[in-house]
């Protein structure tokens, strides 16, 4: 049985709409919460898809003086999450309800974000569902676009087809490099904050494939 979804936001409302973004732009729907120096930009840093939300509380906690973005389909996480921050989470944490492409192409600038997170999508193991993986080539292109010089991308997949899959995605991505090279991945990254999900199929003696690439300077 389904548990009825609590409706009411005890505190602050720390969702925005992409209409919101657009009106008004990241700087002043963080301001207040995110101290910037005068002249500089607004740091930013974006989550795609953040399931339970854990990681990107975590993320936001560990660095206050960066804006950080939350970006998720599901309706209900969205909610949840949102009454999570609420009751006394980071105030330097925005979430979007939206597909992670559509709020990648439409409310962030070329060379806006200092860091892009895809934690365990979905691999969509049947073939004739692979077109709807999130780690495709069009995907990548538009982050390594929206990623500041020297911006990473992180990508973690328990899922060892997936994992092919999403390395020569990423090798074919002429705007990013390998931090880990000459490793194609990582089975563990030292001080990584893990997942709820990480942590259970850690448990469970799964392989787990780590990938760190970083915006080429040239």
């Amino acid at each position: 049985m389904t548990r009825r979804l609590k409706l009411d936001i005890p505190g602050p409302d720390l969702r925005v709409s992409f209409d919101d973004v657009k009106a008004k732009g990241w700087p002043a729907l963080f301001a207040g919460d995110v101290e910037t120096p005068a002249g500089a930009p607004l740091r930013l840093v974006l989550e795609i898809g953040f399931g339970r939300g854990e990681f990107g509380i975590e993320l936001a906690r560990a660095a206050p003086d960066v804006a950080h973005v939350g970006v998720e389909l599901s309706f209900r996480r969205v909610h949840k999450q949102a009454r999570r921050l609420a009751k006394g989470g980071p105030r330097n944490l925005r979430l979007v309800h939206g597909r992670g492409e559509m709020a990648l192409a439409e409310l962030f600038a070329p060379g806006s974000l200092d860091a892009v997170w895809i934690n365990f999508p979905d691999p969509w193991p049947k073939k004739r569902h692979h077109r709807r993986r999130l780690v495709q080539a069009p995907l990548v292109a538009a982050v390594a676009e929206r990623l500041a010089r020297g911006g990473v991308l992180h990508v973690a997949t328990d899922d060892a087809p997936y994992a092919e899959h999403i390395d020569a995605v990423l090798a074919a991505e002429p705007l990013l490099e390998n931090a880990y090279a000459p490793a194609r991945w990582l089975a563990e990254v030292p001080g990584r904050m893990p997942t709820a999900y990480e942590r259970e199929w850690r448990a469970l003696g799964r392989g787990l494939h780590f990938w760190a690439y970083r915006r080429r300077h040239a």
